[in-house]
């Protein structure tokens, strides 16, 4: 199989895990009666995952983390922010109409990580077709929240 086919697969089923993530910590947020909890909780678990796979594969690099510029961290706290909000907003809104949103934003932001190279992303210029590839993209999405 093709890198880029294992690559396609890979991000498709994280992006299966992503409303599955918001309706099943929506659900406990709900259960538990707190969405900090929830989030706390499947911040334990996954922070767990990580740590077996780390000591798996290595823990060596971890020294490396120290020399790294620190603006490099902030991923952690977007995730916290989209934990957090999805729990406490997809009870109260939908999971589709949360994640539609979220999709909405990843849409526009990747676009404009890929036509700029942030943060050493490879370029990828914001063509006119790119442009209304993404605009369907997006209708797209819209439309099957409506339907």
């Amino acid at each position: 199989m093709p890198p880029t086919t294992v690559y396609a697969l890979t991000m498709m089923a994280a992006g299966v895990g992503i409303p599955l993530l918001a309706a099943l910590n929506a659900a406990l947020g709900t259960r538990l009666g707190s969405p900090v909890a929830a989030a706390s909780i499947l911040f334990f678990v996954a922070f767990t995952g990580s740590v077996v796979i780390l000591l798996l594969h290595g823990a060596a690099p971890l020294a490396k983390a120290w020399d790294a510029p620190k603006h490099l961290f902030l991923g952690g706290f977007f995730v916290l922010f989209y934990v957090l909000s999805v729990t406490f907003i997809a009870p109260k809104f939908g999971v589709g109409n949360a994640v539609f949103f979220v999709l909405l934003g990843q849409l526009i932001c990747a676009a404009v990580i890929d036509h700029f190279g942030l943060f050493g992303a490879r370029v990828n210029p914001l063509s006119l077709n790119r442009a209304i590839g993404i605009a369907l993209m997006s209708a797209g999405v819209y439309m099957a929240q409506k339907a």
